[in-house]
């Protein structure tokens, strides 16, 4: 069985962070192991405390997981702090971990910012040069690229620009200020192939429980990459199973509430 690592935050309430990635992975077909970078109190209306844990922490958890289980991918959510991320780093560097999947979860969808400005740039200088694949939405590609995006000539050239400051390749995720949920993939599909950029047609989807899309995303995109799946391919089929996990219209919370990650597991046990 092929296996995936997540390493990113707690969410309480189950709709996001380490929780929807283990439900992510679980569901298409991988061993999910986490190593969790904080833990928080929230709910589907939002975030009331957050408690990091230290670096050494971080790092032991890192470390024993990936000499016993060496995982065949690893997914990176949101971290906060600069010594986190340089953890990170170090780890990824240290036992080589390979396909590397980072959800640079730095500005919310209103446009708030979720870490400070040191944080940002520790993030930029460390974790992203060692990153097969970043997902920024369009506020992220944003921040990442200092332009203006508005629609899908702005992507393009800021994923390019993106893929040539960090060298990785970038899905840059449609929807925050366009009318549709098409994204735009720029870099090398696999280690052979030529630099391209490629779109995702999405269909929006009526459903306002939208808690953890990001997080789903990007771990279904790292458990296709684990079991040996293209980018491209990963990329499709993440979106084929987060649309589905929508599509499935779970109402829960009196907030943004969680999709249903679960929709094509029939509980027979």
């Amino acid at each position: 069985m092929k296996t995936a690592l997540t390493i990113a935050g707690s969410d309480s309430s189950g709709g996001a962070g380490i929780q929807a990635d283990i439900k992510t992975m679980t569901a298409n077909g991988v061993y999910a192991m986490s190593a969790v970078t904080a833990l928080t109190a929230q709910n589907t209306t939002g975030v009331t405390k957050i408690m990091e844990v230290t670096p050494e922490f971080l790092e032991e958890e890192i470390a024993d997981v990936v000499t016993d289980i060496f995982p065949d991918a690893v997914k990176t959510g949101m971290v906060s702090s600069s010594p986190l991320i340089e953890t990170i780093s170090s780890c990824i560097k240290k036992f080589k971990l390979k396909n590397i999947v980072v959800d640079p979860v730095m500005v919310a969808t209103s446009g708030a910012k979720l870490i400070s400005d040191d944080a940002m740039s520790c993030l930029k200088k460390n974790l992203l040069p060692l990153a097969d694949l970043i997902t920024p939405n369009i506020p992220e590609a944003q921040v990442l690229t200092g332009m203006e995006i508005s629609g899908e000539k702005d992507m393009e050239k800021a994923a390019e620009f993106i893929y040539g400051e960090y060298g990785c390749s970038v899905l840059i995720k449609g929807g925050h200020n366009t009318n549709d949920a098409n994204d735009f993939l720029y870099g090398k599909t696999d280690a052979s192939a030529a630099v391209a950029g490629k779109w995702f047609l999405g269909k929006r989807i009526d459903n306002p429980n939208t808690h953890g899309t990001g997080c789903t995303l990007s771990s279904a995109i790292a458990s296709n990459l684990a079991k040996g799946k293209s980018l491209v391919q990963s990329v499709e089929s993440a979106k084929n199973y987060i649309s589905l996990a929508l599509a499935a219209m779970l109402d829960l919370g009196k907030g943004s509430g969680p999709m249903n990650h679960a929709f094509a597991i029939k509980g027979e046990f």
